[in-house]
Order: C-alpha cells, then structure tokens, then sequence
C-alpha cells in the first residue's frame, strides 16, 4: 500500500514538475523570440537608414558630375560662339580686301586702257614724226637705223682692235721678255754636259792570243758567256778588240767587267764564267745603288726611299731617245732647281721633282702604262709627298696639273730633251723592239731567259730542263717564229734558238 502511495506521489510530482516546466521554457522562448524581432527591425532600419544615406551621397555625387558636364558643354559652346564670330570677322575681312583689290583691278584696268590710248596716240605721233623725217631726208628710218648701225660698228671695230692690239702687243714684249729672261738665266745656270755617256760595246785586249783562250774549245767559253750575260760576243778581226753587242747597257757592263776578270785571272771556262758573271752582278748592283746615294747628294736631295735610290742608280745604264736617262734626270733637277728659285718657289722640292720626273721608265714590268703615271704611281708607293707626284704625273699632261711646281718641270724636261743631238728616237723605237721580242719569248711557260742579239736578228730562249722536254723546244721555237711574224714588225729574218741544257753536279768531300 505504502509502495503504491509512493508510485502515485512520484507521479503527481512528476506531471506538477513536467507542467512547471513546460511553462517555464514557454515564457522563455517567447522573451527570446521577442528580444530577436526588436533586434532585427532595429537592424533592417539601421540598413534603411545606410542605405539613403548611400543614395543620397550617389545622387550628389552623379549631380555634381552632370554640373560639370554641363560647365564643360557650357564652355564648349562660348569658344564655338567666339570662333564663329571670328571667322565672321575673317570673313569680313576678307570681303572687304576682295573689294578692295576688285577696286584696283578696276583701276589698274582703267589705267592700262588709258595707257594703251596714249601709246596708240604716241604711235600715230611718231609715224607722223617719221614720215616728216624721211621726207625731209630722203631715205627711210630702216637706212638711217642701218647706215647708223654700221658706222658706230665700224668704229667700235677700229677702237677695239686699236686697244686689244696695244694691250697684246705690251704683254707679248713683257711675257717674251721676262720668260726669255727667265729661261736664259737659268740655263746659263746649269753646266750642262752636252755629251751623252754611253755604255761600253768594245772590250780592249792587250794580244789577239787572248782570243782564242776567250774563244775557247769549239766555243764553248764564248757561248757559256753568251748564255750568262745576254751579250753577243763578236771576235772578229779587229786588232786587239772584242765586240760586245747588246740593246741593254747593263747586260754590256756586266759583260766587259765579266771579261776583264776572266783575262786578268788567267782562268777561263764555262763554270768559272758562271761564277765570275754572278759576282760581276752583284758588284754592278752595288755600284747602282752607290751611284744613286751619290746623285742625291750631289743634288742635295735627302730622305729618299732605298728603292727610289736604286731606280736613279739603275738610269746611269737607261736611255731615252739616246739620252742617257740620268744626266737627263739631273740636268733636269738643276734647271728645276734654278726656275724655281728664279719664281721664288721652293728649289728643293723642284730639284727633287726633276730628278725623279722619269723614274717610270726604269723598272722592266708594266709597258704598257704611260712613263709619268706608272713613275707618279711609284712615287706615291714609296711615300712622296702629293705635290712631288703630281709633277711627275703631269710632266706629259697625263693627270691635271695641281701646283706650279708641275709646269716646271715639264719645261725643264723639255728644255733638256730638246737640246740639238740630246735625243734620237730611233733608238728608243730599236730599244723597245727588242724588248718586245724577249717579253715575247718570256711569256711562255717554262722559258728562263731570253737575249736578243744581233740587233734583234737572233733570239735565244733558255728554257728549264726540268720544265720542257726537246719535243717542246721544237715545238716552242716554231710558235715564237710564227709569232713574231704575224705580231711583229723587224728587218730581215729573226733566227730562234731555243736551248735546253740538263746540268749534274755534285760534291767531293
């Protein structure tokens, strides 16, 4: 009973408790709920209120852009307004000049046709006037232009060629005089040497029993010389003498200086021959360069290149015209030297210009260019100055002349090559063929050395053992004779030797 009664007090406790609760948790939601919504309107008029606030600021800002818009078109539009009323203004302007100038042209026509009035009016006057006159005259304007015209053209005539003849005929007797003048004292000035030095042709022996050891067995000496020097040698019946014939000076000294060392040593055969020409070579190549030390400074003449040195030595055994090219190169750097002093102008670089206005024709290459260029070309290659180039290179008009020193030297060049019996040019004309004839032959390969000898009738071509077998010499000498006979102008008939030699040696030790 008690267990049950307690069950029933749990109970009731219970559902009084669970009631309590219940509405314990009801009150409380609703606060809750109530506190929410007031937080939330207040919330949403919070938004509201941001919200214009937002609109509000937009809308003005948006106001005070479209304000400035419009100051903008505003503006816009017064510069239109101004510049429409300066164009008006412009177009006034410009009215008004075109009235104006309408104006003048109105004038200006008003004044041509009262012009040409006038000068009708002047016209009919002075027919008038004319006809007056020629009837008064009794010839007619067109004569009286013409018989006026004539005597004022004769008269000028006689006026003019009375002054122009006075004028001309005072510098004719002052150019004659002073050039004359000019010219005589400086020729007096220069010592000239009127003889041409001319290479050796003719070697002296003391007894014609030297002949024979020169002749040598069956010639072969005479022919080992021959072959070495590119002289012919004549042994003929000349007392005491030997012939040396050779167009090139040089190839003669070589062989009478060969010769007098042959005869004075006693020794002679093919192989000393070869020897003794090789010596003699170098010697004659020493004796070149000291002949042009000696000329430059016997004319003063310093800071020459050792090639250009050379060159002037080499024109002691060169000729032109058959002048001996270095007294012509000095007499002509004298009478430079002299002009220009005489002008007033610098002698040394005259006397320099003279020595070396011809040095173009002392190098064996290049034929085929003009003297004074290929000389104005070495000039420049061995460092002279321009002005010394340009007189060589004008001295035959080849290049424009640049500086008074090329007139001079040009006239003194003439004055010395015209001197009665300083020059012949057949021997130049005989030189050059000869040349010719040995460049020939040398353009061929495998062709050493050549000589021309008999005054051109005999050509002897050395060719290479090596290099040609006899087969080729055969064929070689007769392309050289067909050669020179369709290219070549010579007297007589030219003989071509052509000659292979093979040659062993070898040393005892």
């Amino acid at each position: 009973m008690n267990i049950i009664l307690a069950i029933v007090l749990i109970i009731v406790s219970l559902g009084v408790g669970g009631g309590g609760a219940y509405l314990f948790l009801n009150r409380a939601s609703n606060g809750i709920i109530s506190k929410a919504k007031e937080e939330a309107e207040m919330i949403k008029k919070d938004r509201i209120i941001e919200a214009k606030e937002k609109f509000i600021a937009l809308k003005a800002e948006h106001e005070n852009q479209v304000a400035a818009h419009n100051k903008k078109l505003q503006e816009h539009e017064d510069r239109l307004r101004q510049r429409e009323q300066q164009l008006s203004q412009k177009q006034g302007e410009v009215q008004r000049g075109l009235n104006e100038i309408n104006q003048k042209a109105q004038s200006i026509e008003q004044q041509k046709q009262s012009l040409e009035f006038k000068t009708r009016e002047i016209d009919k006057m002075h027919k008038q006037a004319q006809q007056q006159l020629e009837a008064i005259a009794g010839i007619s304007a067109e004569e009286a232009k013409k018989q006026l015209i004539e005597s004022l053209k004769d008269e000028a005539k006689t006026n003019a060629m009375s002054y122009v003849n006075d004028i001309m005929a005072d510098a004719r007797l002052t150019a004659n005089k002073e050039a004359k003048k000019l010219i005589v004292q400086t020729i007096q000035r220069v010592a000239s040497e009127t003889a041409v030095e001319n290479a050796v042709s003719v070697f002296h022996i003391e007894n014609d029993e030297v002949k024979g050891r020169i002749i040598g067995r069956e010639g072969r000496n005479i022919r080992a010389l021959e072959a070495a020097t590119g002289v012919e040698v004549i042994v003929d019946d000349t007392p005491e003498a030997i012939t040396l014939s050779a167009f090139d000076p040089v190839r003669r000294e070589i062989a009478r200086l060969s010769l007098h060392q042959l005869v004075t040593d006693g020794r002679i055969h093919p192989a000393r021959i070869e020897e003794v020409v090789a010596k003699v070579k170098k010697q004659v190549e020493e004796e070149i360069i000291e002949t042009g030390k000696r000329t430059t400074i016997d004319l003063g003449i310093h800071g020459l290149h050792p090639e250009l040195i050379r060159m002037v030595g080499k024109m002691k055994y060169r000729s032109s015209y058959g002048q001996n090219l270095l007294q012509h190169a000095r007499e002509t750097a004298n009478l430079c030297a002299a002009m220009a002093s005489e002008l007033g102008l610098n002698p040394k670089k005259a006397r320099r210009a003279g020595l070396l206005h011809d040095i173009g024709k002392v190098p064996d290459e290049d034929p085929e260019t003009p003297h004074a260029l290929y000389g104005m070309r070495l000039a420049q290659q061995f460092g002279e100055k321009p002005d010394i180039c340009n007189a060589i290179g004008a001295h035959h008009d080849e290049v424009e002349m640049e500086t008074m020193l090329a007139p001079i030297v040009q006239a003194c060049d003439a004055i010395s090559g015209a001197r009665p019996g300083a020059r012949r040019e057949i021997v130049e004309a005989y030189i050059k063929r000869l040349n010719d004839l040995e460049n020939l032959a040398l353009s061929y390969p495998g062709v050493v050395k050549t000589y021309a000898l008999q005054a051109g009738r005999e050509l002897r071509v050395i060719v290479g053992a090596d290099k040609m077998t006899d087969k080729e010499t055969e064929l070689l000498s007769f392309d050289l004779a067909k050669r020179i006979q369709d290219e070549m102008t010579y007297p007589g008939q030219v003989k071509i030797t052509v000659i292979r030699e093979t040659r062993a040696i070898s040393y005892a030790k």
